[in-house]
C-alpha cells in the first residue's frame, strides 16, 4: 500500500482524473477498477467524481512493483529551445512561438513541441521539478496554429492554470491582438459578429449568421492600419477565441488573409507566393493585455505582453506596400 498526499498543484481535480495522470502507464480500465476496489481517500471509499482537496491522503492498495511500473514516467531527450520569452513571473509565462512549431503534439510530431520546450526550460530553471509533482505539468492555456506566430500563455502552477483556463472559457482573462495582411482595401473598422461551425473531419470551419441555431458565437474586430488599395495591413482584436476564427471571419467579410491555403483567394495567393515566397497564412499574435482575472492573478490585470514581428514581415511589407509599416 502507498499513501499519496494531495498538494496544492493536485487539488481541485476529480479523483479519476488525478489517477489517470498519477498512474500514467495504466489503461483506463485499470484506473476505474482501482477507484472501485483499490483506492481510498482519507481512509474511506470514494467515487470517481470526488473532488480532491489539499491535504487529502490517498491510500493505493496496489503492490509496490505495480505502482512503480504504473507511475514510471518515460524519459525523453530535451527539445531544442526555439521560443523567446515575452514576460514571466512565479505564476505565468508568456512566450513567443516561432513559425512551424506545434503548441501540442499531433500525429506528425509528439516530442518537439512548444509545450515540451517550455517544460524543459522550467525544469532547467528549477521552477518545475517533475519528481515532486504527482499530476501537474505546466501547460499552455490556449494554442496557435502551427504556422501562426506569436504569444502563447502558460500556467506555471495548477492554481494559475485553472484561473487562466476558467477565465478564457468565459472569453476573459486576456485580450489578444493579431497582425495580418488581407486582400482588398479595408478602409474602416469592422466589428463582426457571427457563429462558427467546425467540421472535425476536414478541420475547417464555416461562418454562419449570428441568428443561426448552429455553431458557437464569434466576435472579431478588424482595424485597418494601412492600405494601398490592393492589400491592407490589419490589427485584429479577438473578442472570442475560436479555432480559425480570424481566417474564416475575415474571409467571410470579403478580406481573406494573404497566403491562407484553407480560406484564402487561390489566385491572389499564387501571386503573393511568386512575389514573396509566402505559402501559408500571414498571422502574428503580437500583443495581449491581461484583463478580468480574479484572484490570485488579479495583479496581472492591465499588464501586457508583446512579440516582435518575424523577420519575413519586413520583406513582405516592402514587396507589397513599397515600405515597412510596422
Amino acid at each position: 500500500m502507498r499513501e499519496v498526499t494531495i498538494t496544492a498543484n493536485d487539488a481541485g481535480q476529480r479523483l479519476d482524473r488525478f489517477l489517470k495522470k498519477y498512474l500514467c502507464n495504466a489503461p483506463l480500465s485499470l484506473v476505474y477498477k482501482a477507484v472501485r476496489k483499490d483506492v481510498k481517500v482519507n481512509g474511506k471509499r470514494a467515487k470517481e467524481e470526488t473532488l480532491l482537496a489539499e491535504g487529502d491522503v490517498l491510500q493505493l492498495y496496489l503492490s509496490d512493483a505495480d505502482l512503480d511500473a504504473l507511475t514510471q514516467k518515460k524519459r525523453r531527450t530535451a527539445a531544442k529551445r526555439q521560443f523567446t520569452i515575452a514576460c514571466e513571473d512565479e505564476n505565468v509565462l508568456v512566450v513567443c512561438k516561432p513559425f512551424g512549431l506545434l503548441v501540442h503534439g499531433d500525429s506528425t510530431e509528439k516530442k518537439d513541441t512548444l509545450a515540451n520546450q517550455v517544460v524543459d526550460y522550467l525544469i532547467e530553471k528549477g521552477d518545475y521539478v517533475p519528481r515532486l509533482e504527482k499530476s501537474f505539468v505546466p501547460s499552455p492555456v490556449h494554442r496557435l496554429d502551427r504556422n501562426t506566430t506569436g504569444l502563447v500563455v502558460f500556467g506555471k502552477n495548477a492554481q494559475a492554470l485553472r484561473t487562466l483556463s476558467a477565465a478564457l472559457a468565459q472569453d476573459s482573462g486576456f485580450t489578444k491582438y493579431y497582425f495580418t495582411i488581407v486582400c482588398g482595401a479595408l478602409k474602416r473598422e469592422l466589428h463582426l459578429k457571427s457563429r462558427l461551425l467546425k467540421d472535425e473531419k476536414t478541420n475547417k470551419v464555416r461562418v454562419l449568421p449570428e441568428a443561426s441555431a448552429e455553431g458557437k458565437a464569434i466576435e472579431t474586430i478588424a482595424r485597418p492600419l494601412y492600405t494601398d488599395g490592393n492589400y491592407t495591413l490589419v490589427e485584429v482584436e479577438l473578442v472570442t477565441g475560436r479555432s480559425h476564427q480570424i481566417r474564416a471571419h475575415l474571409k467571410d467579410a470579403g478580406y481573406p488573409l494573404i497566403g491562407d491555403a484553407k480560406y484564402g483567394d487561390r489566385r491572389r495567393n499564387a501571386q503573393i507566393a511568386d512575389r514573396t515566397g509566402l505559402t501559408t497564412q500571414l498571422l502574428h499574435a503580437g500583443r495581449l493585455v491581461f484583463t478580468g482575472l480574479p484572484e490570485p492573478l488579479a495583479y496581472l490585470n492591465g499588464r501586457q505582453a508583446e512579440a516582435p514581428l518575424p523577420p519575413q514581415w519586413a520583406f513582405i511589407q516592402k514587396e507589397l506596400f513599397g515600405k515597412e509599416i510596422l
